[in-house]
């Protein structure tokens, strides 16, 4: 048998260590087409989504948006599920579930505690977040696998021992991983980082979720969402010169800023969307957690499958164009809010500093830093990262240094690469990219996250030293980069970054200043010009991933218990059935509270498998009302001020309880979830705010807290640091139900304000259980 004896031999090719994605796809039948070639027992079912989604058309008797196909498509029970656009909550089945190694260790810890033997779903670990930037490459990752060894261990033998794949460091960053491997037209993929939604770039819904949401789904429960409301971002016109994929998010962001987006997916659609590449609708979809949306996503076209053919995936492309009809919106669909961007009119953008919805064409840059005092001389350029590291971003980048190089210049400023994937660096490596980079003076880092999540040992600068840096990356919050609060980030694309870094100032716009060469001769950059794909294959490089054995069940996963960087869970305490009452105020947040402020990056990543230490960092970037600083709260028992995880600490061992209280948008940023399972095990148990991140609202009610928001925005003004609160009413806690905070004033005078939430049923059972996993496992015990 012909095909047998073709498969016998791939299969024989990839246990001998060849990379499985660059073997031609072959011998694939409708509906047998595999999700990867790492899975090749795991099929696409898109007959499964064309059944549910046309059950749904049929109960709404309406047009469909794209979002509505793949997320309503996905339902566990498409008959019956109550359907409403930003109200119901959705019981959905994703298809397969991402982690990076930051949030891996914390989700493998709680699918340990499930007691469960296998994963239910396909699921990879991507070790990505845990390498530092510091003298290049090869070192930096030799550094990291010998300080991290503990966590790597932990992290490969617990994948081989419950099926979950495993891509060692150095493999690249889990989006691009994704993008190149595991993203498809129509997939519902959730992932343990807020850039999950990356994968929309393949006309995906790809959605960044805590680590006890991935427990859910791994687990084969039904994982549950809040209706997504929809808006639509209608592109006309074409990408040309120097703008590029990234400007277009960067303008949403601008239009929709850091909140706009919450509770809502971003569907991007209309004539303009074919002159973007698949890269390019990745880039865009990726930064779409800057402005709070669940996730973004573009329909399925032939710049996606020209992708899916070039990364060994024409099969899929195959099955995608019979079943393309599910793949885009309706005809004549409406969504909640649309947008309109012509692509032809749209200039450079570069947003910042200090929040990614600042938005400013390039053109303006100079003279509006100036007037409010922000450096313009730039001290570093940063390229790479999730949002913008792939083969054409380098290719854009390097032509616009070649021009540079020609003329006898080089970067004015210090100047990093970080190639996405390990696929990526040994293409660009193979085509001369790399090489042009460092020629002009550039530094080419790991396939890793870095210094955009602050990954960086940075030596050009003193803490508390003012400058201003410019990267391709998504997030630019204060100290986010360099542990900084001083450093001004902005972000871009990667082709602006890299002529930014060659003139050395904010003041230079490349589409009509010039540079002076080494010959004193004046000349100006042209547009870069670049490849969207290599004209020859991709270069997989270094084999990096780790299959899972069939039967993990013999495999031991060692967690010492006098381990610094891990720690297996106890089960947090089931609430008592009475009233919250006179809880002590840990801290009035003032301003901007993102996961950063919360559990901040850097440094502390070391500690993210190990819930007693890390939380050791629990709001100590967040400013404190009561005398505007961070780390620095009154203790109310001792009337001392002190650091905020020490006055916790406090208060749990005298048996207080505590809240916080917030102001907007508290929470957003990323999905670490430790922002919620600090809190907890440091005694917390409310969160009141003006309002809530999805992610980081979600994360609190996994782990047992109460995240509230204040049915009078005003009535944050009424509460003091100094204050006690009651929740009462918890008896009658029902979904749509405000509950009923009493302040307390020290001067014994009280005042009674309501408190909005956004429980439902199920989730009110997590409360009551202590925590999500609590209730998963009441729920084992009953049915066993």
């Amino acid at each position: 048998n012909v095909p047998v004896l073709i498969l016998s031999f791939f299969q024989h090719a990839l246990n001998s260590g060849i990379r499985r994605y660059h073997v031609a796809p072959v011998l694939c039948q409708r509906a047998k087409v595999a999700m990867s070639h790492f899975e090749p027992n795991e099929h696409i079912n898109y007959e499964k989504l064309e059944k549910n989604i046309n059950i749904v058309h049929k109960r709404l008797d309406r047009p469909l948006t794209l979002s509505e196909k793949i997320v309503y498509g996905h339902l566990d029970d498409p008959a019956k599920q109550e359907i409403e656009r930003g109200k119901t909550y959705l019981r959905l089945r994703p298809d397969r579930v991402a982690m990076q190694d930051a949030t891996a260790q914390m989700a493998m810890l709680q699918f340990i505690s499930s007691g469960l033997p296998k994963v239910a779903v396909p699921s990879t670990i991507h070790c990505d977040h845990l390498i530092e930037a510091q003298s290049g490459g090869e070192k930096d990752l030799r550094r990291a696998k010998d300080i991290n060894q503990e966590v790597y261990n932990f992290l490969a033998t617990a994948g081989a021992k419950y099926g979950v794949g495993f891509w060692k460091p150095g493999s690249g960053i889990i989006h691009q991983i994704i993008l190149e491997n595991y993203s498809y037209p129509g997939v519902m993929l959730i992932g343990t980082d807020s850039h999950t939604p990356n994968g929309g770039g393949l006309g995906g819904i790809c959605i960044g979720v805590g680590g006890a949401d991935a427990v859910d789904v791994m687990a084969g429960i039904p994982w549950e969402l809040k209706c997504p409301k929809v808006i639509g971002v209608k592109l006309t016109g074409k990408l040309s010169g120097w703008s590029s994929p990234k400007d277009v998010i960067l303008k949403v962001a601008g239009i929709l800023t850091v909140k706009g987006g919450t509770g809502a997916i971003i569907e991007y659609h209309g004539p303009g969307v074919d002159s973007i590449s698949c890269t390019g609708m990745a880039t865009i979809c990726n930064m779409g957690a800057e402005i709070g949306a669940t996730t973004s996503v573009f329909p399925y076209n032939a710049r996606m499958k020209k992708y899916l053919g070039k990364t060994g995936r024409a099969d899929i492309a195959a099955l995608a164009d019979e079943f393309q009809q599910h793949l885009v919106p309706d005809s004549g669909c409406q969504y909640d809010q649309v947008i309109e961007i012509n692509l032809s009119e749209l200039k450079p953008h570069i947003n910042g500093p200090f929040t990614p919805d600042l938005a400013h064409p390039v053109s303006d840059i100079g003279a509006v830093a100036e007037k409010e005092g922000w450096p313009v001389d730039i001290r570093v350029g940063l390229i790479g990262s999730c949002t913008n590291s792939s083969y054409e971003d380098m290719g854009r980048s390097a032509a616009v240094a070649k021009q540079a190089l020609a003329h006898g210049l080089k970067c004015k400023s210090k100047f990093t690469i970080t190639p996405g994937s390990e696929q990526i660096r040994a293409t660009i490596e193979r085509d001369g990219y790399a090489q042009i980079l460092r020629d002009v003076g550039g530094l080419v880092l790991a396939n890793a996250c870095g210094p955009c999540i602050g990954q960086w040992d940075r030596k050009d600068i003193k803490k508390g030293e003012k400058n201003t840096i410019v990267t391709s990356y998504n997030r630019n919050f204060t100290g986010r980069n360099d542990a900084n609060p001083e450093t001004h980030a902005f972000v871009t694309s990667p082709e602006i970054v890299t002529a930014l870094s060659i003139a050395g100032t904010l003041k230079f716009n490349p589409e009509t200043d010039y540079l002076t060469g080494a010959d004193g001769k004046k000349f100006k950059l042209e547009a870069p010009d670049a490849d969207e794909l290599p004209k020859l294959e991709f270069d997989p490089g270094q084999d990096t991933y780790q299959y899972p054995p069939k039967d993990g069940s013999g495999q031991h996963v060692d967690v010492s218990p006098t381990s610094q960087r891990l720690q297996l869970l106890e089960p947090f305490d089931k609430w008592d059935g009475k009233d919250l009452e006179d809880m002590l105020i840990l801290i009035k947040v003032k301003g901007k509270c993102t996961t950063d402020h919360i559990s901040a990056a850097g440094p502390w990543l070391k500690f993210r498998g190990h819930l007693d230490n890390i939380s050791n960092n629990l709001l100590i970037g967040a400013i404190n009302i009561e005398n505007g600083k961070a780390n620095s709260v009154r203790n109310a028992l001792t009337q001392e001020f002190g650091p905020v995880p020490d006055t916790a600490r406090y208060y749990k061992k005298m048996g207080v309880k505590w809240a916080v209280i917030g102001d907007e948008n508290y929470g957003e940023g990323s999905s670490r979830e430790h922002a919620a399972l600090e809190p907890r095990h440091l005694g917390g148990r409310v969160i009141i705010t003006k309002s809530f991140a999805r992610i980081h609202e979600t994360n609190l009610k996994k782990q047992g807290l109460l995240p509230l928001t204040f049915a009078d925005p005003a009535d944050y003004n009424k509460i003091h640091p100094v204050d006690k609160l009651s929740i009462v009413g918890l008896a009658d806690f029902a979904p749509g139900k405000p509950l009923k905070c009493i302040i307390k004033h020290p001067n014994g005078s009280q005042e009674t304000i309501m408190l909005n939430h956004t429980f439902n049923e199920s989730q009110i059972e997590w409360f009551q259980a202590g925590s999500a996993l609590n209730r998963m496992k009441e729920l084992q015990q009953k049915s066993s």
